[in-house]
């Protein structure tokens, strides 16, 4: 685990570095040079992963039915961040964790125990020593999981790191993928939900992963997908991970309402970049992109700035949005964003 940044510090009980470290021995880097080696976490996925996972304090265990999504302090997450950051391997692998890994409360370490993955059928060698009292975690017995998106194009962003993690890792022994599912054991399952497969929608399920959540409206009817896609998470005590680039605030999306929701038990993740900084201005962008892909090495910042003044050129705004994690309203907007706020705050 990659903890380069002080930027971050965990205070409190979680398992999710349990689950980074199962992680790092059972998904493998799908692509690229590193193919093939140990996916580690950096340091933001790492903060996303601990939070997403925080156990509540004073949380129960329960051997004969363990407390499921209220044993945690976050019912979703949710994570912001620019085009090319490493959201969708991330996704994947948090995705792979729930299919098979660490992902429930499993009740308070005591001087000796471990989580050993020989208790789950895995010959893989994987142990994690806990700490005296720190919380455990154990698997889901019958994983259901759904990854939600616009299209089957933009599932793919998720479900094809997942294959390839699965393909090139020990997790092979267990989870056989198809193009558009994936089979966990004999009764835990993968799917695809989008705008074409609304039939799989309403199911109770573990793990529901919304993609790009910034293109859920009203218009597309994903907002609504959303939504059921939740009740079903509810229903049998699963909890959810929304990911998106910086969503158009004229359009009410689903990334928008989470974002700005006033509920307590959501995690957000939005690195936004320093509002003084102007993306429009050659040196400020620099400043801007050095910002919102920290933590992201693989990124080449001079190509990303190539591409985004490329797209500037017909819609500075997007270019914002994808490339410096700025909430800008597309063409047609009737109002900047702000603008009203600011016009009450004075009335």
């Amino acid at each position: 685990m990659d903890q380069e940044s002080s930027e971050f510090v965990v205070d409190f009980p979680t398992i999710g570095f349990l689950a980074a470290d199962w992680i790092e021995a059972h998904c493998p880097i799908p692509t690229g040079f590193d193919r093939g080696l140990p996916f580690v976490h950096r340091d933001w996925q790492l903060w996303c992963t601990v939070n997403h996972y925080r156990v509540k304090t004073n949380a129960l265990w329960r051997p004969e039915r363990p407390i499921l999504a209220p044993a945690f302090e976050n019912r979703r997450s949710q994570v912001i961040a620019p085009q090319k950051t490493g959201k969708g391997p991330w996704a994947a692998s948090i995705t792979l964790n729930e299919a098979r890994g660490p992902a429930l409360f499993g009740g308070w370490a005591h001087d000796g125990e471990a989580f050993e993955c020989s208790d789950y059928e895995c010959s893989c060698g994987f142990v994690y020593e806990y700490e005296e009292g720190e919380a455990k975690g154990i698997p889901w017995p019958t994983p259901l999981i759904q990854l939600f998106a616009t299209s089957q194009e933009q599932v793919d962003n998720t479900y094809g790191p997942l294959q390839g993690m699965v393909k090139d890792g020990p997790l092979s022994e267990f989870i056989r993928t198809t193009e558009s599912f994936a089979r966990i054991g004999e009764d835990g399952l993968i799917q695809a939900v989008t705008s074409s497969a609304l039939s799989r929608l309403g199911n109770p399920i573990t793990f529901g992963l919304f993609d790009e959540t910034g293109t859920f409206t009203d218009t597309n009817k994903l907002k609504n997908v959303a939504k059921t896609a939740r009740r079903g998470l509810a229903g049998i005590g699963g909890r959810g991970i929304e990911t998106t680039n910086a969503y158009d605030p004229s359009q009410a999306s689903t990334a928008q309402e989470t974002y700005e929701s006033s509920a307590k038990d959501l995690f957000r993740f939005f690195r936004r970049p320093p509002e003084h900084l102007k993306f429009k201005n050659a040196r400020d962008r620099r400043k801007i992109l050095e910002y919102v892909y920290r933590g992201s090495p693989w990124v080449d910042l001079d190509a990303i700035e190539a591409e985004a003044v490329e797209m500037m050129e017909k819609d500075p705004e997007e270019a914002e949005r994808f490339y410096g994690n700025i909430l800008s309203q597309g063409k047609g907007a009737w109002m900047p964003e702000g603008l009203w706020s600011r016009t009450e705050s004075v009335a």
